[in-house]
């Protein structure tokens, strides 16, 4: 008698005194995931484990967390440059003033980023 696996066309291989399936993981591809990735590769480990699972399963988990990184990276870009902006935080107050500067642009990255990690990290 068959078993399920032997019937949709797997195969075995023995290991020492032990049938081991042939398993073998669609290509990942050469993904590159940065900090937004690992947060969010973490937030699935911990909170939705039954995405991850599917991710996973799918093959698609490192393609989902390089997406989300870029995905991240330019909202953050797009994000920090409008409020830089819009608060006047320009290279003339950087000339002037570089530790108010300095000041006022950790805190734009800072809600920048809080923007970022509730809109897509943590979805």
């Amino acid at each position: 008698m068959k078993s399920l696996f032997e019937q949709m066309g797997g195969t075995y291989r023995w290991e020492g005194d032990y049938l081991i399936p042939n398993l073998v993981l669609p290509d990942a591809g050469d993904y590159q995931i940065g900090k937004y990735g690992r947060m969010r590769r973490d937030y699935l480990k911990e909170h939705r484990r039954i995405l991850y699972t599917n991710y996973v399963l799918d093959g698609t988990l490192w393609e989902h967390l390089s997406e989300i990184d870029q995905a991240c990276n330019e909202r953050m870009k797009i994000i920090v440059s409008a409020m830089s902006e819009q608060e006047g935080v320009t290279e003339a107050l950087k000339a002037a003033d570089q530790m108010e500067w300095v000041r006022r642009k950790n805190n734009i990255h800072n809600r920048a980023e809080e923007i970022v990690l509730t809109e897509l990290v943590y979805a």
